[in-house]
């Protein structure tokens, strides 16, 4: 009996500290163990009931509303029920007399809501938050993506010798509330792998590896930050997110996808990041440099920014529908891309969701309806259409003097597409239905009044939108651009629709490490910089990415960030992986796009057979070598192996790549002539080496993989190089080391390189080597 009780006992306190942890949002645990919050919040708490069991029936959507009454909007729940006028959904304070808690908590299945019909249940614990709420007023709130960030308290924790810095006390704090602990840091080969993709997109060298390695000091990681942040790749891989949001290409889209010269634009992009432009001046050049006032030829260039939208090259078309069409295309950039916010839902009606009426919609657009552009200026041809007007040309003298950035090869006439706006108003109505020829109301530039009503102090132009975009109030600002970021450096944003923090949006994971990290981003005058340090440098990036069977159970998605992120590194830099570590890579930096080896066919198949890209012919010599982001993009035929790996095609603003895995994605690791020709060029260098075989190839996983092998590893490669020595005979060995232009050299034995060649293909096609962990 003694020992039952003890077990009792022990079970009961197993019991009481199990029950005392809220379960994991996203681990599918009871919810029978989650605790109920002191307070409960109407926008963290009960909106996503509303939203995921009652809005099909008591949502925005007039059409399907039962009994006139909406759960999302406090006037229609509080007032009398239609059908029964003494009675209200929502009484502030008592959910006895609440209509809409006494039908979520009944049992009589002919009165419960939502009907059994629906397939919706609540759960005990959301009807008890509901039931809460009620009892603390039924307070409805503002959307939170739509009130200025408050900088908050840092949290307060029980385990204080983990963090490196504020970020990782918000994130040791929900980690604490979940019964979750952080993993351990990732070992010093691992962690510069990931450090030095994720701020150059390139793998460190092996100097780099060895320094570091060698390095014991307390402060040998942040020299290395430092060191990265100097490198002039950093421009280039910070650019990358930035080309995908502007939707940078090199045609003008549509069906004859005419060739345009807007790369000198991504030339200045990069030229900004490096000298680190800090976020306000960098986007506020690139929305309106030609009306600063005293503009330069550089703030002028820096507006291509809203001409890479698609143009139109075709006859026939109507030209007032595309200009239109063009208008439509930086509104929407702007309201997804810097605002984080899907008013494209505007274009044709009040949103359905979120508090954009049609008509702001179209104020909005009036910011940007004064361009002096056409619908069509020119049909496919020559030079002269490579960029449209309003448009810049670069002379020799420019890229020598105020461009020197601008990597202008040779002395052609080198136009691009910038903003330059009319010297007349031209009127701005509301589109009925969104239709081109519908003309409605004539409006006025103005702003979403639900974000921040526009300052009549601030001019009606586009200068003066940027100035309202980074008002210190404008609460979607700081909020987006640091969650973009978040999601490069960790995989998935604080927000998980970084397109869109609007109410069908997702809600952040950690709205207070949001706010803090989008006020601190502008007490800090927007230093981009300053702000990829601060991510790298804390114990939440530098952890182990090791992921134990519990926490994979718990939070799958790694939402509560209890180990480092480990994902395929993007489509451009698995090219700029082969060839660094191959020793091929081209580090040219800007310039005019390149285009590397393809299958033969694709453009010829989807083309109209007009213009410079009818026919695709391939770039010979160092143009082969070029970093990814320099490949060219043609939109209507993207780059084939960079598609497959989920590289944007760039027809439109985009702040988020999906991220999948097909087989097609091995296939290409095993067949692309570009990693096969690097596997040969890198056997040949390291033949030439006065080493031994294990040694060549413990070199190449070093350089391919970014850490010493384990011996396992190391004597499977070595017996997997013996055993192709011995069966690969003169002839085959021949033809797999015709792939790629790069020279042979002929004093090479060709069975020992093809052998070598098939060992650094296998270490390439590791799973491991294209992914940060």
């Amino acid at each position: 009996m003694k020992i039952y009780k003890k077990i009792l006992c022990l079970v009961c306190l197993i019991g009481g500290i199990a029950a005392s942890f809220p379960s994991c949002e996203s681990g599918g645990g009871s919810n029978t163990a989650e605790k109920i919050p002191d307070v409960v919040s109407y926008n963290f708490d009960i909106r996503p009931i509303i939203s995921d069991k009652c809005s099909a029936c008591h949502g925005p959507d007039a059409n399907k509303r039962e009994s006139g009454l909406r759960m999302d909007d406090p006037e229609s729940a509080f007032k009398a029920l239609k059908e029964n006028p003494n009675a209200h959904a929502l009484v502030a304070g008592k959910p006895e007399l609440s209509q809409a808690f006494l039908r979520i908590s009944t049992k009589d299945t002919a009165l419960i809501m939502p009907p059994p019909s629906s397939n919706l249940k609540l759960s005990q614990h959301e009807i008890k938050l509901i039931e809460k709420w009620i009892k603390q007023g039924a307070k409805y709130e503002k959307h939170w993506a739509f009130v200025a960030p408050v900088k908050p308290g840092v949290p307060e924790i029980e385990h204080t010798d983990w963090p490196r810095n504020e970020i990782d006390r918000f994130i040791l704090q929900k980690m604490e509330q979940k019964g979750m602990v952080p993993n351990e840091m990732a070992d010093k080969e691992r962690l510069l792998k990931r450090l030095s993709l994720d701020i150059t997109g390139l793998p460190p060298t092996l100097e780099m590896m060895d320094a570091f390695l060698a390095d014991n000091s307390v402060d040998a990681y942040e020299k290395m930050v430092d060191q990265l942040l100097q490198n002039p790749a950093y421009g280039e891989k910070m650019s990358l997110h930035w080309l995908d949001l502007a939707r940078y290409a090199d045609s003008h889209g549509y069906q004859d996808d005419g060739y345009r010269t807007q790369w000198p634009w991504r030339d200045w992009v990069i030229h900004a990041f490096n000298k680190n432009m800090h976020y306000d001046e960098f986007v506020t050049w690139q929305l309106a440099g030609d009306l600063i006032p005293n503009s330069t030829k550089e703030q002028l260039l820096a507006t291509g920014f809203n001409r890479n939208h698609k143009i139109t090259e075709e006859g026939g078309v109507i030209p007032e529908e595309y200009r239109i069409m063009y208008v439509t295309d930086r509104n929407d950039l702007f309201g997804k891309g810097l605002l984080g916010v899907t008013l494209e839902c505007s274009h044709c009606h009040d949103h359905k969701y979120d508090p954009f009426s049609q008509k702001e919609y179209y104020q909005l657009f009036a910011f940007f309806n004064n361009v002096k552009e056409v619908g069509i200026e020119s049909v496919i041809g020559g030079p002269e259409t490579y960029a449209k007007k309003p448009l810049m040309e670069i002379t020799n003298e420019d890229a020598k003097t105020i461009l020197d950035f601008v990597n202008k090869p040779d002395t052609n006439r080198l136009i691009v597409s910038v903003m330059g706006d009319l010297d007349t108003v031209r009127p701005t109505h509301i589109l009925q239905r969104g239709v081109y020829d519908a003309p409605g109301e004539v409006v006025e530039p103005g702003t979403p009044e639900a974000i921040l009503p526009f300052n009549n102090a601030y001019p009606k132009n586009r200068l003066g939108l940027s100035q309202w975009l980074f008002d210190k109030k404008n609460p979607l600002t700081a909020r987006v651009y640091v969650n973009i970021l978040w999601q490069e450096f960790f995989g998935r944003g604080i927000v998980k629709t970084s397109g869109d923090f609007g109410m069908q949006g997702e809600l952040p994971s950690h709205p207070a490490l949001l706010d803090w990290l989008a006020v601190d981003f502008m007490e800090h005058n927007w230093d981009i910089k300053r702000l990829v340090k601060q991510m790298v440098t804390s114990a939440t990036y530098r952890q182990s990415a090791a992921i134990s069977k519990e926490k994979l159970a718990t939070d799958p998605e790694n939402i509560w960030l209890a180990r480092g992120a480990r994902y395929r590194i993007p489509a451009e830099l698995i090219k700029d992986l082969v060839l660094a570590s191959s020793g091929l890579l081209n580090k040219t930096i800007g310039g005019p796009s390149v285009k590397p080896y393809q299958p033969e066919g694709l453009w010829e198949g989807a083309t109209s057979g007009r213009g410079l890209l009818s026919v695709y012919k391939q770039d010979h010599g160092a143009a082969l070598y070029r970093r990814g982001m320099y490949t060219l993009i043609k939109r209507t035929v993207p780059p084939p192996t960079m598609a497959i790996f989920d590289a944007s095609n760039r027809d439109m603003c985009e702040v988020k790549r999906l991220k999948t895995n097909t087989p097609l994605q091995a296939l290409v690791m095993m067949n692309d002539p570009a990693v096969l020709e690097a596997s040969r060029v890198l056997a040949a260098t390291l033949l030439e080496e006065k080493s031994g075989a294990g040694e060549k190839i413990s070199k190449a996983f070093r350089l391919i993989v970014c850490r010493k092998p384990a011996e396992k590893e190391l004597e499977v490669l070595t017996n997997y190089y013996n055993k192709q020595l011995q069966t690969i005979e003169g002839q085959s060995a021949e033809k797999m080391l015709l792939v790629g232009e790069y020279p042979i050299n002929e004093q090479v034995d060709k069975k020992t390189l093809a052998a070598m060649m098939r060992v650094i293909s296998t270490i390439y096609n590791l799973e491991e080597t294209i992914m940060k962990s």
